[in-house]
Protein backbone atom coordinates (compact mmCIF):
# COMPACT_ATOMS: atom_id res chain seq x y z
CA UNK A 1 0.00 0.00 0.00
CA UNK A 2 1.62 3.10 -1.27
CA UNK A 3 0.43 6.35 1.03
CA UNK A 4 3.35 8.71 -0.46
CA UNK A 5 1.26 11.13 -2.37
CA UNK A 6 -2.53 9.53 -1.91
CA UNK A 7 -5.67 11.47 -0.29
CA UNK A 8 -6.18 10.23 2.79
CA UNK A 9 -9.38 11.05 5.22
CA UNK A 10 -9.50 10.65 9.21
CA UNK A 11 -13.39 10.85 11.10
CA UNK A 12 -12.43 12.82 14.49
CA UNK A 13 -9.27 14.07 13.68
CA UNK A 14 -9.28 17.09 16.20
CA UNK A 15 -7.58 15.21 18.92
CA UNK A 16 -6.27 11.75 20.44
CA UNK A 17 -5.76 8.83 18.15
CA UNK A 18 -7.86 10.99 14.94
CA UNK A 19 -5.11 13.61 14.88
CA UNK A 20 -2.49 11.02 15.85
CA UNK A 21 -3.57 9.44 12.43
CA UNK A 22 -3.79 12.66 10.50
CA UNK A 23 -0.05 13.54 11.84
CA UNK A 24 1.35 10.33 10.93
CA UNK A 25 0.08 9.86 7.36
CA UNK A 26 0.76 13.51 6.72
CA UNK A 27 4.38 12.19 7.72
CA UNK A 28 4.19 9.41 4.97
CA UNK A 29 3.62 12.41 2.24
CA UNK A 30 0.01 11.75 2.22
CA UNK A 31 -2.59 14.45 1.27
CA UNK A 32 -4.60 14.93 4.62
CA UNK A 33 -8.01 15.31 5.29
CA UNK A 34 -8.72 16.02 9.06
CA UNK A 35 -12.77 16.00 9.63
CA UNK A 36 -14.42 17.10 12.69
CA UNK A 37 -18.14 18.22 13.42
CA UNK A 38 -16.37 21.22 14.29
CA UNK A 39 -13.10 21.72 11.51
CA UNK A 40 -11.88 24.89 13.66
CA UNK A 41 -10.38 23.10 16.14
CA UNK A 42 -8.19 21.22 13.73
CA UNK A 43 -5.05 23.56 13.99
CA UNK A 44 -1.92 21.14 12.91
CA UNK A 45 -0.45 22.33 10.05
CA UNK A 46 -0.11 20.31 6.79
CA UNK A 47 -3.74 19.00 6.99
CA UNK A 48 -6.81 19.96 5.24
CA UNK A 49 -9.80 20.58 8.02
CA UNK A 50 -13.07 19.77 7.04
CA UNK A 51 -16.07 19.33 8.48
CA UNK A 52 -17.76 15.97 8.80
CA UNK A 53 -20.44 14.32 11.21
CA UNK A 54 -20.58 10.82 11.00
CA UNK A 55 -24.72 10.84 11.75
CA UNK A 56 -25.67 13.56 9.33
CA UNK A 57 -25.58 12.31 5.67
CA UNK A 58 -25.52 15.77 4.84
CA UNK A 59 -22.08 16.53 5.53
CA UNK A 60 -20.92 13.16 4.58
CA UNK A 61 -22.05 14.14 1.26
CA UNK A 62 -20.62 16.92 1.09
CA UNK A 63 -16.99 15.41 1.84
CA UNK A 64 -17.75 13.09 -0.29
CA UNK A 65 -18.15 15.65 -3.23
CA UNK A 66 -14.99 17.51 -1.81
CA UNK A 67 -12.27 14.85 -2.00
CA UNK A 68 -12.96 13.14 -5.49
CA UNK A 69 -9.20 11.37 -5.33
CA UNK A 70 -9.58 9.46 -1.86
CA UNK A 71 -6.89 6.05 -1.37
CA UNK A 72 -7.47 5.98 2.59
CA UNK A 73 -10.19 6.05 5.15
CA UNK A 74 -9.95 6.09 8.67
CA UNK A 75 -12.79 5.39 10.41
CA UNK A 76 -11.87 7.05 13.39
CA UNK A 77 -14.66 8.88 14.96
CA UNK A 78 -16.16 8.15 18.75
CA UNK A 79 -17.95 8.21 21.33
CA UNK A 80 -18.51 6.75 25.19
CA UNK A 81 -20.58 6.97 27.80
CA UNK A 82 -19.82 5.50 31.45
CA UNK A 83 -22.52 3.70 33.27
CA UNK A 84 -24.11 0.34 34.42
CA UNK A 85 -26.07 -1.72 32.32
CA UNK A 86 -28.59 -1.24 35.15
CA UNK A 87 -28.95 2.52 35.03
CA UNK A 88 -27.18 3.33 31.44
CA UNK A 89 -29.59 5.74 29.70
CA UNK A 90 -30.61 4.05 26.52
CA UNK A 91 -30.59 7.61 24.69
CA UNK A 92 -26.87 7.46 25.18
CA UNK A 93 -26.32 3.67 24.03
CA UNK A 94 -28.40 4.85 20.69
CA UNK A 95 -25.69 7.83 20.46
CA UNK A 96 -23.07 5.24 20.71
CA UNK A 97 -24.15 3.29 18.08
CA UNK A 98 -25.26 5.55 15.96
CA UNK A 99 -21.22 7.64 16.01
CA UNK A 100 -19.64 4.14 16.28
CA UNK A 101 -21.56 1.77 14.28
CA UNK A 102 -23.58 3.29 12.18
CA UNK A 103 -21.27 6.14 11.26
CA UNK A 104 -18.80 3.81 10.42
CA UNK A 105 -20.83 1.83 8.19
CA UNK A 106 -22.48 5.15 6.55
CA UNK A 107 -18.88 7.44 5.65
CA UNK A 108 -17.70 3.47 4.50
CA UNK A 109 -20.55 2.82 2.08
CA UNK A 110 -20.26 6.98 1.14
CA UNK A 111 -16.89 6.67 -0.05
CA UNK A 112 -16.65 2.49 -1.32
CA UNK A 113 -17.33 4.12 -5.26
CA UNK A 114 -14.58 6.76 -4.38
CA UNK A 115 -12.04 4.32 -3.36
CA UNK A 116 -12.91 1.67 -6.14
CA UNK A 117 -12.32 4.90 -8.85
CA UNK A 118 -8.91 5.20 -7.19
CA UNK A 119 -8.12 1.78 -7.63
CA UNK A 120 -9.46 0.51 -4.32
CA UNK A 121 -7.38 1.71 -1.38
CA UNK A 122 -8.12 1.13 2.36
CA UNK A 123 -10.42 1.72 5.22
CA UNK A 124 -9.04 1.23 8.36
CA UNK A 125 -11.03 1.22 11.19
CA UNK A 126 -10.73 2.09 14.84
CA UNK A 127 -12.09 -0.94 16.69
CA UNK A 128 -10.93 -1.55 20.57
CA UNK A 129 -10.27 -4.62 22.67
CA UNK A 130 -13.93 -3.97 23.76
CA UNK A 131 -15.15 -5.26 20.64
CA UNK A 132 -14.55 -8.62 22.55
CA UNK A 133 -14.98 -7.51 25.78
CA UNK A 134 -18.40 -6.76 27.61
CA UNK A 135 -17.38 -3.71 29.60
CA UNK A 136 -19.75 -3.07 32.89
CA UNK A 137 -19.32 0.44 33.09
CA UNK A 138 -19.38 0.69 29.29
CA UNK A 139 -22.14 -1.55 27.89
CA UNK A 140 -22.98 0.59 25.04
CA UNK A 141 -19.04 1.53 23.61
CA UNK A 142 -18.67 -2.15 24.18
CA UNK A 143 -21.63 -3.42 22.50
CA UNK A 144 -20.99 -1.01 19.60
CA UNK A 145 -17.28 -2.03 19.19
CA UNK A 146 -18.57 -5.55 18.73
CA UNK A 147 -20.76 -4.37 15.86
CA UNK A 148 -18.76 -2.15 14.46
CA UNK A 149 -15.60 -5.16 14.40
CA UNK A 150 -18.50 -7.06 13.07
CA UNK A 151 -19.25 -4.60 10.26
CA UNK A 152 -15.76 -3.86 9.41
CA UNK A 153 -15.66 -8.03 9.01
CA UNK A 154 -18.87 -8.10 6.59
CA UNK A 155 -16.63 -4.72 4.50
CA UNK A 156 -13.73 -6.81 3.90
CA UNK A 157 -15.97 -9.34 1.89
CA UNK A 158 -18.15 -6.89 0.42
CA UNK A 159 -15.29 -4.79 -0.94
CA UNK A 160 -12.53 -7.03 -1.85
CA UNK A 161 -13.92 -7.57 -4.89
CA UNK A 162 -13.48 -3.87 -6.19
CA UNK A 163 -9.53 -4.13 -4.65
CA UNK A 164 -10.56 -2.00 -1.21
CA UNK A 165 -8.70 -3.54 1.60
CA UNK A 166 -10.20 -3.26 5.41
CA UNK A 167 -8.03 -2.80 8.25
CA UNK A 168 -9.04 -3.75 11.97
CA UNK A 169 -7.37 -1.86 14.47
CA UNK A 170 -7.53 -3.43 18.06
CA UNK A 171 -6.74 -1.56 20.99
CA UNK A 172 -6.63 -1.50 24.87
CA UNK A 173 -6.52 1.81 27.26
CA UNK A 174 -5.22 4.74 25.15
CA UNK A 175 -4.00 8.20 26.85
CA UNK A 176 -7.21 10.21 25.54
CA UNK A 177 -10.06 12.17 26.85
CA UNK A 178 -12.09 9.11 26.35
CA UNK A 179 -10.41 7.20 29.32
CA UNK A 180 -9.22 9.92 31.05
CA UNK A 181 -11.22 8.63 34.24
CA UNK A 182 -9.66 5.06 33.86
CA UNK A 183 -6.87 3.83 36.07
CA UNK A 184 -5.14 1.55 33.70
CA UNK A 185 -1.83 1.68 32.02
CA UNK A 186 -1.75 3.48 29.00
CA UNK A 187 -0.49 3.87 25.59
CA UNK A 188 -0.23 6.98 23.56
CA UNK A 189 -2.42 8.13 20.60
CA UNK A 190 0.96 8.12 18.91
CA UNK A 191 1.34 4.64 19.08
CA UNK A 192 -1.43 2.99 18.22
CA UNK A 193 -1.76 5.17 14.92
CA UNK A 194 2.14 3.96 13.87
CA UNK A 195 1.01 0.47 14.93
CA UNK A 196 -1.89 0.70 12.32
CA UNK A 197 -0.03 2.56 9.72
CA UNK A 198 2.82 -0.25 9.64
CA UNK A 199 -0.13 -3.05 9.60
CA UNK A 200 -1.58 -1.07 6.48
CA UNK A 201 2.08 -0.81 5.00
CA UNK A 202 3.02 -4.71 5.50
CA UNK A 203 -0.42 -5.55 4.31
CA UNK A 204 -2.34 -6.95 7.48
CA UNK A 205 -6.02 -7.27 8.07
CA UNK A 206 -5.55 -7.02 11.50
CA UNK A 207 -4.02 -4.97 14.14
CA UNK A 208 -3.53 -5.79 18.07
CA UNK A 209 -1.63 -2.88 19.24
CA UNK A 210 -0.96 -3.78 22.90
CA UNK A 211 -0.72 -6.76 25.22
CA UNK A 212 -4.02 -5.67 26.55
CA UNK A 213 -5.87 -6.37 23.46
CA UNK A 214 -3.98 -9.61 22.40
CA UNK A 215 -4.77 -11.42 25.95
CA UNK A 216 -8.54 -10.44 24.89
CA UNK A 217 -8.60 -11.80 21.78
CA UNK A 218 -6.55 -15.05 22.87
CA UNK A 219 -9.15 -15.55 25.35
CA UNK A 220 -12.47 -15.87 23.21
CA UNK A 221 -12.54 -19.51 22.52
CA UNK A 222 -12.88 -19.47 26.37
CA UNK A 223 -14.36 -16.36 27.27
CA UNK A 224 -16.82 -16.76 29.82
CA UNK A 225 -14.60 -18.56 31.71
CA UNK A 226 -11.46 -16.71 30.62
CA UNK A 227 -12.92 -12.64 30.86
CA UNK A 228 -15.81 -13.03 33.30
CA UNK A 229 -15.80 -15.07 35.87
CA UNK A 230 -13.56 -13.59 38.31
CA UNK A 231 -15.05 -10.27 37.20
Amino acid sequence: MQIQGKAALVTGANRGIGQAFARVLAEHGATVYAAARRPEQITDPGVVPIQLDVTDPATIASAVERIGDLSILVNNAGTAFAASPLTASLDDARRELEVNYLGTWAVTQAFAPTLSHNGGGAVINMLSAASWLALEQAPGYAASKAAQWSLSNAMRLALRSQGTRVLGVHVGYVDTDLSANVDQPKISPEEVARAAIRGLLTGQEEVLVDEFSRQIKSALPNDIAALYSTR
